[in-house]
């Protein structure tokens, strides 16, 4: 498979929870790579709930708070969109479930990279589906 494309870390008005992002990019296209895809070009976009609350109703008309949004883009090299993010999300959330902020990160970067893939999420089969193929590939996290 050709070599894969980028992978950027974006951060607006929220601290930055990027952590080890080569590490990131090696994993998200081992992702990529194991539904026979590679990735063009994809940012990851950490953000405040605000912001994010602006793309999802302005957008995708839905009027409620989300941990991410996925915005695909046209490419014949791979996969290639936006992932927006919510850091309070990210950081309730690892609250919630009792897991790290950097695993619930994790979880919804592979969450949106998987929508980019193709998996969708709308029927309650498709999200334990997806639950599933998050579960797997957090398990594949490469460890330092």
């Amino acid at each position: 498979m050709a070599a894969s494309g980028t992978i950027g870390f974006i951060v607006q008005d929220v601290p930055d929870a990027f952590r080890d992002r080569a590490r990131l990019r090696k994993w998200l296209r081992m992702v990529a790579s194991a539904h026979g895809s590679r990735i063009d070009a994809v940012n990851f976009v950490l953000m405040n709930e605000k912001a994010l609350l602006h793309y999802n109703t302005t957008f995708l008309h839905h009027d409620d708070h989300t941990d991410v949004i996925t915005f695909p883009v046209e490419s014949n090299n791979g996969v290639a969109g936006d992932i927006l993010i919510s850091y309070p999300r990210i950081k309730e959330n690892a609250r919630i479930y009792g897991v790290s902020a950097q695993h619930e990160l994790r979880r919804v970067m592979v969450h949106g990279l998987l929508h980019l893939l193709g998996h969708r999420d709308k029927s309650k089969a498709q999200r334990i589906a997806m639950q599933v193929q998050e579960n797997l590939f957090l398990g594949r996290f490469p460890r330092s």
